[in-house]
């Protein structure tokens, strides 16, 4: 994996990975490197989700991650704690979307495994909505 971050005298910092996507970092419209870090979490098991139901993603209808973090008080300032709040609606077995999660953070989601394995406790719910 390779790519480059530059700064751009004012207005942040972009990001370009090496396929040539570009992102803005931390300017008026854009998250912090913090905040990129901990919806790439979500993101990260969110894949683990979709991908885990396979045959049954097309009775999926929504899936959100709403996620909320502690930060130490006193810099770094690295997460201690992480919430995650999967809304799941649709026609999909809870017993296996609860196995794919507990899965995604035990073994797949490598963003979340970081997090963790850095001392950062994590907390997940599930709320299925048929």
């Amino acid at each position: 994996m390779k790519g480059d971050v530059s700064w751009t005298h004012g207005d942040g910092y972009v990001g370009t990975t090496s396929g040539g996507k570009r992102f803005s970092i931390y300017d008026e419209s854009s998250p912090s490197p913090m905040e990129m870090v901990l919806h790439g979490h979500a993101a990260c098991s969110m894949i683990d989700v979709v991908g885990g139901l396979k045959d049954r993603v097309e009775n999926l209808e929504e899936l959100t991650v709403a996620i909320e973090a502690e930060r130490a008080p006193e810099s770094p300032k690295v997460f201690t704690s992480v919430n995650m709040r999967y809304i799941v609606r649709g026609d999909v077995p809870e017993k296996l979307v609860r196995r794919i999660i507990e899965n995604s953070h035990e073994k797949l989601c490598s963003v979340g495994i970081m997090i963790t394995r850095a001392g950062a406790t994590l907390d997940w719910s599930l709320e299925m909505n048929p």
